[in-house]
C-alpha cells in the first residue's frame, strides 16, 4: 500500500544499557561456550538492563538521544507509536502513553505488538496515520527488556537475546523522497513456534521452524519489494534486517543470490533485541556515516506471530 503523501525518517536515536554480558560470562551459567555461541549465532555479547530499568526507560533514553542528535524537542512531537513485546504493564497503560506523559505529549499514543517485526509494523502504522492527517509526525520506537522474559537456565534461548531501544522521527515532506513501499504479512498457523509462555513468562522457541521461516520470508520480502518497485538487487545500497542470527542472513543471501555485504549487521554486540534491533542498527549506521542522501535502504523483519514485513525507502540526510 502506498499512502498519497511522501513521508520520511528525519531523525534517529538509540540506547543500550551499560551492563554487558559476554559469552564467557554466560558459559558460567549454562553449558555453552564463546566459540559455540559465535559459530551458531554470530553473537559475542549483549546489553542487559538493570533490575529497576523498564522498557519505557530504555525508550525514553533513545528518544533523548534522538533529540540531542537532531536538535528537535518534545514540543515538536505530534504522536508516538511504540513496538514492544515487553511493555512495562502486561495490559495497560501502553508504553507509548507512559512516554507521552514524560514528554508532555497529548497526541495519539499507542503500542504495536508484532514480535521482532514490531518496528516494521509500527513504522507503517505511523506512516498511515500521518498520511490521513491524524498526526503531523510521530516518534516510532522499538524497545525491549527481553532479559525479563529469558529463562537463564535454558542454553538454547538465553544466549540469543539482549535489551535496548531505538527510535526514529517520521514526518511528511514535499520532496517526494522517503518511504516508497511496504509489505506486512503474517503466517499465524506457526504462532506456537515462538511464544512467551503464559505460565512461566519465558520465551519458548522451536529453533528449526523459526530458522526456516526467517530465511524464506526475508528473501521473499526483499525480492517482492525490489521487483514491484523496478529495482535490481544490486541497486539496493543497504538491507537492514532484524538482527536475530547471523547464520539466517548468510543462508538467505546464498539462497536468493543477494550480496551479503549489503546487509548491515551489528548482532555481535547487541544480540537479538526484537523490535529494537532495526532502529538500533539505523542509529548506528547514521553515527558511522554509512547512510547517505538518496540511498535505497530496505528494512526487513520477521518474528513472533509469525509475522514478517519490510519497508523500502530512499534515505534523506537531514
Amino acid at each position: 500500500m502506498k499512502p498519497p503523501h511522501s513521508i520520511q525518517i528525519t531523525a534517529v536515536g538509540s540506547y543500550a544499557p551499560s551492563k554487558v554480558i559476554t559469552n564467557d560470562e554466560l558459559a558460567e551459567l549454562v553449558d555453552t561456550s564463546d566459540e559455540w555461541i559465535k559459530s551458531h549465532t554470530g553473537i559475542a555479547e549483549r546489553h542487559i538492563a538493570e533490575k529497576g530499568e523498564l522498557t519505557s526507560d530504555l525508550a525514553y533514553k533513545a528518544i533523548e538521544d534522538l533529540f540531542k542528535r537532531s536538535g528537535r524537542n518534545a514540543g515538536e512531537i505530534d504522536g508516538i507509536v511504540v513496538a514492544t513485546a515487553t511493555p512495562d504493564f502486561p495490559g495497560f497503560p501502553s508504553t507509548a502513553c507512559l512516554l507521552a506523559e514524560r514528554l508532555g505529549s497529548k497526541g495519539p499514543a499507542l503500542d504495536v505488538s508484532a514480535g521482532c517485526t514490531g518496528f516494521i509494523y509500527a513504522l507503517e502504522t505511523a506512516r498511515a496515520l500521518i498520511a490521513v492527517g491524524t498526526m503531523k509526525n510521530a516518534l516510532v520506537v522499538g524497545a525491549e527488556k527481553l532479559s525479563d522474559v529469558i529463562n537463564w537456565e535454558d542454553r538454547n534461548t538465553c544466549v540469543l537475546f539482549g535489551d535496548g531501544a531505538g527510535c526514529v522521527l517520521l514526518e511528511a515532506n514535499e520532496e517526494g523522497i522517503g518511504i516508497q513501499d511496504s509489505l506486512l504479512k503474517a503466517e499465524a498457523a506457526g504462532s506456537a513456534s515462538l511464544t512467551i509462555d503464559p505460565k512461566e513468562k519465558h520465551i519458548t522457541m522451536d529453533g528449526r521452524s523459526v530458522y526456516s521461516f526467517a530465511v524464506r520470508t526475508i528473501g521473499e520480502t526483499i525480492i517482492t519489494l525490489a521487483e514491484r518497485n523496478n529495482l535490481k538487487l544490486t541497486e539496493l545500497d543497504w538491507i537492514v534486517p532484524h538482527q536475530a542470527n547471523q547464520r539466517i542472513i548468510a543462508a538467505c543471501a546464498k539462497r536468493y543470490g543477494i550480496d551479503q555485504d549489503r546487509f548491515y549487521l551489528n548482532i555481535e554486540r547487541y544480540a537479538n533485541t526484537s523490535a529494537a534491533s532495526i532502529p538500533l542498527a539505523l542509529s548506528e549506521m547514521q553515527h558511522k556515516g554509512l547512510l547517505k542522501e538518496g540511498q535505497s535502504v530496505l528494512l526487513v523483519g520477521f518474528g513472533a506471530g509469525l509475522t514478517y514485513g519490510g519497508t523500502l525507502l530512499t534515505w534523506h540526510q537531514s
